[in-house]
């Protein structure tokens, strides 16, 4: 008896490891979507030519199972909680089901897992009646911004993690080689078995970005990377090592580039873990402000400087800090042929009539190499023989005022001391009063109160209660910045900002950049210039409540999806009004969310995809 026991217990065992292993079998032969088990074949750890291969976390796309909930917060009392506040949460949560009423929503997917509906938008760049400008690269969003969602690549993986990702990224998330072949002399990047490897170099910088951004400090020592220069624009980035290797100089660069120009550069740029946005110098101001950056780079950035009425060269000055640098590298400065030669004399005339002056003129290597000063004063301006450009009229350059504005034909007043001075070394000039806030006493009072404030909200919440792996966050987004105070908060940790201003608010992004911050003009009536699967989090803070009154929160939620990676987090700050409007959308999107305290939504994206 007892034997046939045995005998019955042994062949049920075997029956259902049997089971367990057809299933196994069958998955692997079915799965198209997702590599599961990309380095158990020994014929590919033979061919990969890399000594650390790092571990495939591999991103599913379920079609009817909903993510795992994120666990429940630990309780702590808030920096500015109300007595009043903790009531509104409990009447809300008094019904859990209530909670977890997800909006019935026909989702439909979107053609292609690149899409950015202001830069796809091909019935309106088809209508434009020329391309000479670059006008074909710029924003034209539909009237209506789409509601269908961004598929994922095949094969999509959990990107690696930072600082191992500025050198390789995962192929299946950024399936674009073009630019291997295209700039397989320059040493841009190259695929190495199921990554794409980024070597450092570059179309000015063959021998090694290092090699070139020390050459630019020992040419012109008073740049003094990471402390008297903190804020830089790279512009035409390439792949963006130029940005990515100075981040460990503590200078934070802005990389931007026209989609498509070089296929996916901005892509393989975020990817990395490297700030960088989608823009072209075309017929609009660059979505920054007014003498924002401590230096402006170009590495042959095919920017024609001189073109369009100097136009482009203009906006440079625009944006460049008074006293800045641009730094600019070129084969066809000291070219000899004639059309080479036609440029250079009009740069020589465009930069004159600024009243830029040259501090640095060398070689490196075989490439022209000149660096600019502009001046940090009126002065300047008014000692020209010829007042071409004329200075800008007040009404040309008021504040808030580069967001679908043409460019200037006109050069901006300077402004007066103290407000135009430079700012303090980094890291000083962060929490110091920035320059541009001399002016107006109440606007300095706010300042202080808010970096309090969000001192005391990142370590009392942010980063201990709600419940974020911050191990895995590199790419942030502030989609209502303020004064910058959030990405303050968080500037010890390895990670980045980008601080978004709304057109729509109060125009506060000089004052981030003072303080050594980077950051953007946006509407988020519209998509945001950027792919898809940018940012590991982004933040609102009571954001949502004024731009319901003028936009779809709909509309609003799928751009947020389309921005965010899979496993990313939302965290919104709202009004509890608002926060029962936001949760059953993101919920009908198959994320998982918690609420802290009645006042803090966080919303982590699952991989679904209808």
């Amino acid at each position: 008896m007892i034997k046939n026991i045995f005998q019955s217990r042994k062949l049920s065992g075997l029956c259902v490891l049997s089971i367990l292993l057809g299933s196994v079998t069958i998955l692997l032969l079915t799965n198209d979507t997702i590599d599961l088990f990309p380095y158990l074949s020994l014929p590919y750890l033979r061919r990969s030519s890399l000594s650390v291969i790092p571990t495939s976390t591999p991103i599913s796309s379920p079609t009817n199972d909903s993510s795992p909930p994120l666990e429940s917060p630990v309780n702590q009392t808030r920096v500015d909680d109300h007595p009043d506040d903790q009531g509104l949460e409990l009447d809300w949560l008094k019904d859990d089901k209530q909670w977890k009423v997800s909006l019935k929503i026909d989702w439909k997917r979107c053609e292609s897992p690149d899409y950015i509906p202001c830069l796809d938008n091909t019935k309106a760049i088809k209508k434009l009646k020329s391309k000479r400008n670059m006008e074909h690269r710029e924003r034209h969003c539909p009237e209506r911004s789409p509601k269908c969602l961004v598929p994922l690549p095949q094969r999509y993986k959990v990107p690696l993690p930072w600082p191992q990702s500025r050198d390789m990224i995962w192929y299946d998330n950024v399936p674009h080689p073009k630019l291997v072949e295209y700039k397989k002399d320059q040493n841009w990047v190259r695929k190495s078995g199921p990554f794409f490897v980024f070597p450092g170099g570059g179309t000015q910088f063959k021998d090694g970005v290092i090699h070139y951004i020390n050459f630019i400090q020992k040419t012109l020592p008073i740049l003094d990377w990471g402390k008297k220069v903190r804020v830089v624009l790279d512009v035409g980035c390439g792949g963006a090592s130029f940005g990515g290797t100075l981040l460990d100089k503590n200078v934070i660069t802005m990389s931007f580039a026209p989609k498509d120009e070089h296929e996916a550069q901005i892509q393989f740029a975020l990817e990395r873990g490297i700030p960088a946005t989608l823009a072209v110098i075309g017929t609009q101001k660059l979505p920054f402000p007014d003498n924002a950056y401590d230096v402006i780079h170009c590495a042959r950035c095919r920017v024609h400087w001189h073109g369009y009425g100097g136009r482009p060269l203009l906006e440079l000055n625009r944006v460049l800090r008074p006293g800045g640098f641009f730094v600019w590298s070129a084969t066809p400065v000291y070219q000899h042929d004639e059309g080479h030669r036609n440029v250079w004399k009009t740069m020589e005339s465009l930069t004159t009539s600024m009243c830029w002056k040259v501090v640095a003129r060398t070689r490196f290597t075989k490439v022209g190499f000149v660096i600019y000063q502009k001046p940090d004063s009126d002065s300047s301006y008014e000692s020209r023989k010829n007042k071409d450009p004329p200075l800008c009229i007040e009404e040309e350059t008021k504040k808030n005022s580069s967001w679908y504005t043409p460019l200037l034909t006109c050069l901006p007043k300077l402004p007066v001391s103290p407000i135009g001075k430079w700012p303090s070394g980094w890291p000083e000039r962060l929490t110091e009063t920035p320059v541009s806030l001399f002016r107006e006493q109440r606007s300095e009072e706010s300042f202080r109160e808010d970096s309090k404030l969000w001192s005391g909200v990142m370590s009392n919440i942010y980063l201990y209660s709600l419940v974020i792996n911050w191990t895995r966050i590199h790419n942030v987004m502030d989609m209502n910045a303020g004064y910058g105070g959030f990405a303050a908060a968080l500037i010890n940790k390895p990670l980045w900002v980008m601080n978004v201003i709304p057109v729509e608010g109060e125009d506060t992004l000089s004052t981030i950049f003072d303080r050594g911050l980077i950051g953007i003009y946006h509407d988020w009536c519209e998509s945001f210039n950027t792919y898809p699967r940018s940012y590991d989090l982004l933040h609102s803070s009571f954001l949502f409540t004024n731009l319901s009154q003028r936009c779809d929160l709909m509309e609003v939620v799928v751009e947020i999806d389309r921005i965010l990676r899979p496993g990313g987090y939302l965290v919104v700050q709202d009004t509890v009004e608002m926060l029962k409007k936001l949760n059953p959308i993101l919920l009908s999107l198959r994320w998982s969310t918690n609420l802290y305290r009645g006042k803090f939504l966080v919303g982590l994206k699952s991989s679904w995809r209808p």
